[in-house]
């Protein structure tokens, strides 16, 4: 029985998981647990990304944080995806959005497209209005006198470590007992379990369950339990990034609605809009670029806006443990794994694991259960995730460094991603190829990568299947008259991010879909 859970660590990572379990636990309500966050003041958070996925509107809505919130403190933008530039030849550019692809009448469109119906035009474009938003600085929504939100699919940027702050003082109004102190040393039970934590100024710190939300150092996971970590350094090279944060030349001028993410010779460059700045950084592989040579790529993305203060460098690993949770001790975020930032999916992952443990958590009976479902998804979902991202490297046609040339070598590819490409030379990515509960992305993300990149799949033997065209190119029209009206009802990017920082907090917009351009 877990009555009283002791988080070690803050950041995004451990606040997230305070919050959701606050809330789903009926913290410091009669039968609910008694949950502590212990974090050193001498420690501050990574913040590696400042994107996140779609999930994280769903888990605003779980805790009770209104989005405003993120906007009027945490310097927020809209992201609708990612925009990767250079990734499939050197001179080319593709979409992965979140909105999904319009299916008229229940028609899925992809093969007509596939077939030629829609012209020579890349799948993001004619998919749904999405790509015009984004290419014109338009929001995913505009705001009615009511406060009512009509929506595209969308996703934050924010200043990661503002949030982080944000998050925790939600948490500590929810009931979370916040200790600030240093975690000196942890003992374990004859059992292999967590005993107790030793801190420096409160001393012996005891729970019935102890959550490890302290970053790489996994003090817990693998310091004291030892449990391995999975390196995935074999199929994703890169394991170092310079991180730098620029002023934008106009300040009033347009705020890009997606992450860019421009290939380079050794790894990638990310370009992130926030209100008042960018923030950009080059993800780079350290067996095949120097960290001279990065700066230098860097400073030449950046050309004569070049920043003049220090850049900053985080070194990291790509890879997970294949156990999270080990006795009474649950790993989340930086000490469970990471995944490199190319598809932002940090906090997402941290999402997952709070969702699951709320789920899974032991009221009463053996841990041991819980703790195999839990390592079962955790893993399998980290797993794909890296099947995922490895998606962007191997489909190239770049072969102009060693960097490129090594991630298409086969070696390189796992087994697992392999068998799905080429199940998809001769059909498309479908719901079949995905575990909803282990799978963070689902068919509509791979298809978006998958043919952005240039992959082909061969409908030839079963177009007398597709009996439809006239219908879908109707459809193809309707979706870019409907592009055409967005561009009039929607506002500017920066003109909604500065009408909801200037709003009164009492306006409280619901989502919902506009019929006229969604």
């Amino acid at each position: 029985m877990a009555k009283r859970v002791l988080i070690v660590g803050g950041g995004s990572a451990g606040w997230i998981t305070a919050a959701y379990l606050a809330r789903m636990l009926s913290v410091d309500l009669p039968g609910g647990v008694a949950l502590t966050l212990v974090e050193s003041p001498e420690i501050g958070p990574i913040g590696v990304g400042e994107g996140t996925f779609p999930s994280i509107l769903k888990t605003l809505g779980r805790i009770g944080l209104h989005e405003d919130v993120l906007f009027q403190q945490a310097d927020a933008t809209f992201k609708q995806g990612v925009r990767f530039v250079n990734w499939a030849r050197g001179d080319d550019h593709y979409y992965h959005l979140f909105q999904p692809a319009k299916t008229p009448e229940g028609l899925d469109l992809l093969p007509y497209w596939l077939l030629g119906e829609a012209g020579n035009v890349p799948w993001s474009a004619v998919a749904n209005v999405q790509s015009r938003t984004v290419e014109m600085h338009k929001a995913p929504k505009r705001l009615s006198k009511d406060g009512d939100a009509r929506s595209l699919a969308y996703a934050y940027h924010f200043n990661a470590v503002v949030f982080a702050e944000v998050l925790k003082q939600h948490a500590i109004g929810m009931g979370v007992k916040h200790v600030a102190d240093k975690v000196l040393s942890v003992q374990l039970s004859e059992d292999g379990a967590i005993d107790r934590v030793l801190t420096e100024k409160n001393g012996a710190m005891t729970a019935d369950l102890y959550i490890d939300c302290s970053g790489f150092s996994a003090l817990l996971i693998g310091k004291a339990l030892g449990v391995p970590f999975s390196s995935c350094r074999h199929q994703l090279f890169v394991d170092r990034a310079v991180v730098v944060q620029q002023p934008y030349p106009d300040p009033r001028g347009p705020i890009r609605s997606c992450t860019y993410s421009t290939a380079s010779r050794a790894g990638w460059i990310w370009d992130i809009g926030l209100r008042d700045r960018q923030g950009i950084g080059y993800v780079y592989s350290s067996n095949h670029c120097s960290d001279e040579e990065a700066v230098r790529t860097l400073q030449d993305y950046l050309g004569p806006a070049a920043s003049q203060g220090e850049p900053r460098y985080i070194r990291f690993e790509t890879g997970y443990r294949k156990l999270q949770w080990r006795k009474n001790c649950v790993a989340i975020g930086l000490s469970a794994g990471f995944m490199e930032p190319l598809e932002a999916t940090g906090i997402g992952l941290v999402e997952s694991a709070a969702l699951l443990l709320a789920a899974l958590f032991p009221w009463d009976g053996p841990y041991e259960p819980a703790a195999q479902q839990f390592n079962e998804k955790m893993s399998g979902r980290y797993a794909n995730v890296a099947d995922f991202i490895k998606l962007h490297y191997c489909l190239s046609q770049r072969r102009d460094s060693a960097f490129w040339t090594d991630n298409c070598d086969r070696q390189s590819i796992p087994d697992s991603l392999q068998a799905r490409i080429e199940s998809w030379r001769y059909r498309v990515p479908d719901f079949v190829d995905i575990d909803y509960g282990q799978d963070t992305f689902i068919e509509g993300n791979w298809r978006q990568v998958l043919y952005g990149m240039g992959f082909r799949t061969d409908l030839s033997a079963r177009r007398g299947a597709y009996r439809h065209s006239q219908f879908a190119q109707e459809a193809f029209r309707n979706i870019e008259r409907q592009a055409a009206q967005a561009m009039k009802i929607l506002p500017s990017h920066r003109e909604l991010v500065e009408e909801i920082c200037g709003r009164g907090a009492g306006v409280v917009p619901r989502n919902s879909v506009a019929e006229g351009y969604v």
